[in-house]
């Protein structure tokens, strides 16, 4: 039976993942929603308009919104349907593009409740890296606890001989 951790993990990415491949389609293409890709649009141009750099290096709000619906849609089939290490780099790539997008609704004062979705969601990333990487490291504590086992048991048949 799969142990606790593993169930978890599971369930966080698989949500997360058709979470993040929903939300970035939805930057990407009316098809899902004619409203809230308009929203998308709307949202993108004002963040564009405050960070006047990006036009600088030649990104515009389709390229951001796009760049980012991108990476949401590729990260999310990472997280939902590849197996092993490649959802932990899945994941801290979302996790980064979920800094960037609370930080862009702060920089053009969006109120909490339009940037609430980033933000729990930031947490439940946090939350599946986190124990994610806690399973990994708990087999390399307990193999170090046999060997520090082995070690004295040797000490000791040294001592007595």
């Amino acid at each position: 039976m799969a142990s606790p951790r593993t169930i978890t993990i599971v369930a966080l990415s698989f949500a997360l993942g058709l979470f993040f491949v929903f939300m970035g389609t939805i930057k990407l293409t009316p098809r899902l929603s004619k409203d809230a890709y308009s929203e998308m649009k709307r949202a993108y141009k004002s963040y564009a308009k405050a960070l006047p750099g990006l036009k600088k290096i030649g990104i515009s709000s389709v390229l951001l919104r796009k760049i980012i619906g991108s990476l949401e849609v590729g990260c999310g089939v990472v997280l939902t349907l590849v197996p092993g290490r490649p959802k932990d780099v899945a994941n801290f790539l979302l996790l980064l593009v979920m800094l960037a997008v609370l930080f862009f609704h702060q920089l053009v004062g969006d109120p909490l409740k339009r940037y609430a979705h980033a933000l729990v969601f930031g947490i439940l990333l946090t939350c599946r890296l986190l124990i994610a990487r806690q399973s990994d490291d708990r087999p390399e504590r307990e193999e170090t606890r046999e060997e520090l086992q082995i070690n004295d048991q040797e000490r000791n048949k040294v001592k007595q001989s």
